[in-house]
C-alpha cells in the first residue's frame, strides 16, 4: 500500500472499528434499560431542579425554563461514566485484553461512550419534551441547528474530561472521589446549578474561560437562542476546540506515562 493509500485507509479503519464498537455496545446495554433509565434520572435531575428553582426566582424569564430544557437534552445526550467503562479495567486488570487486540484501546472506550448516550437521549427525549410542554417551551429548528456543531464540540469536550481524570486511576484508587470532584465543577461552572449570568461578576469571568461552559451552558445556550449570531457562535467554537486540544494532549500524557506504570507493575 503506498503511502497516501495507508494514510487515507487508517483513518478509515478507526471509523470502521469505532462504528462496530458502537453497534456492539448498543446491542449489549439494551438488556439493562433499568439501570440505564437511573442513569437518566440522575442526569435530568440538575436541570429540572435549576428549571423549578430559577423559574420561580423570575417567573417572567421564560427564557429560564427554554434555557433548561436545552440543558437537560445536552447534559443525557453529553453525559460520560468512563470512570466505571475505563478505569475499573485497570483496577481489575482487564485492561490487559484490551492492549492485546490490534486496535487503540480508546476505540472501545468511546464505542461504550457513544452506545451509553445513545440509550439515555432515547430515555431523555420523553422527559425533555414533558418539561418543555409543562412550561411552554418550544425550541426554534434554526437554534437547534446553529447549535449542533456547538453541540457536537461540547459532546466531544465532555469525553476528553472525564476519559483525562479516569486516566488517574494508574495512579490512584480514589478515581471515582477525582472525577465526582470533577462533576461537581461541570456542575457549577458549566451552567446546571445556574446560568452563566447569574452567577457573580468575577466567577462568571472564571466559568467562561474554564472548559465546563463548553461541555453544557454553551450548547444549551446556542440552542435556546440566547446565544445567537455567527460571530459569538464561531468564538465559542475556537474556544471549544483549544480546550479539546488541550485535553486530548494531557491524556495522551498521561496514558503513556500511566501505560509504561501499569506495565512495569503488571510484570
Amino acid at each position: 500500500m503506498t503511502a497516501p493509500a495507508a494514510a487515507y485507509g487508517r483513518p478509515a479503519r478507526v471509523l470502521l472499528l469505532i462504528a462496530l464498537r458502537i453497534r456492539l455496545e448498543v446491542l449489549e446495554w439494551s438488556g439493562t434499560w433499568w439501570f440505564l433509565f437511573t442513569l437518566v434520572i440522575q442526569a435530568v435531575l440538575g436541570p429540572l431542579i435549576g428549571m423549578f428553582v430559577w423559574s420561580a426566582v423570575y417567573p417572567a424569564d421564560s427564557s429560564i425554563a427554554t434555557y433548561y430544557v436545552a440543558l437537560l437534552l445536552v447534559t443525557v445526550m453529553t453525559e460520560s461514566f468512563e470512570q466505571f467503562t475505563f478505569s475499573e479495567k485497570i483496577y481489575d486488570g482487564t485492561i490487559s485484553h484490551d492492549l492485546l487486540r490490534p486496535q487503540p484501546v480508546v476505540i472501545t472506550t468511546i464505542g461504550t461512550n457513544i452506545a451509553i448516550r445513545i440509550w439515555l437521549t432515547v430515555m431523555g427525549i420523553p422527559i425533555a419534551v414533558l418539561a418543555a410542554f409543562a412550561f411552554g417551551v418550544s425550541l426554534t429548528w434554526a437554534a437547534a441547528l446553529s447549535a449542533l456543531p456547538v453541540f457536537v464540540l461540547g459532546a466531544t469536550l465532555s469525553f476528553c474530561w472525564i476519559y483525562t481524570l479516569s486516566l488517574t486511576a494508574f495512579w490512584t484508587e480514589r478515581v471515582h472521589s477525582i472525577v465526582g470532584f470533577g462533576w461537581t465543577l461541570n456542575s457549577l461552572l458549566g451552567g446546571t446549578i445556574a446560568p452563566l449570568a447569574f452567577l457573580p461578576g468575577p466567577l462568571q469571568d472564571i466559568a467562561r474561560v474554564l472548559p465546563f461552559y463548553g461541555m453544557l451552558g454553551l450548547p444549551a445556550d446556542v440552542a435556546a437562542g440566547r446565544v445567537h449570531g455567527l460571530p459569538p457562535v464561531l468564538t465559542g467554537l475556537a474556544y471549544q476546540a483549544a480546550w479539546i486540544a488541550v485535553l486530548v494532549t494531557s491524556a495522551v500524557l498521561l496514558w503513556r506515562a500511566g501505560i509504561r506504570r501499569y506495565t512495569v507493575v503488571g510484570a
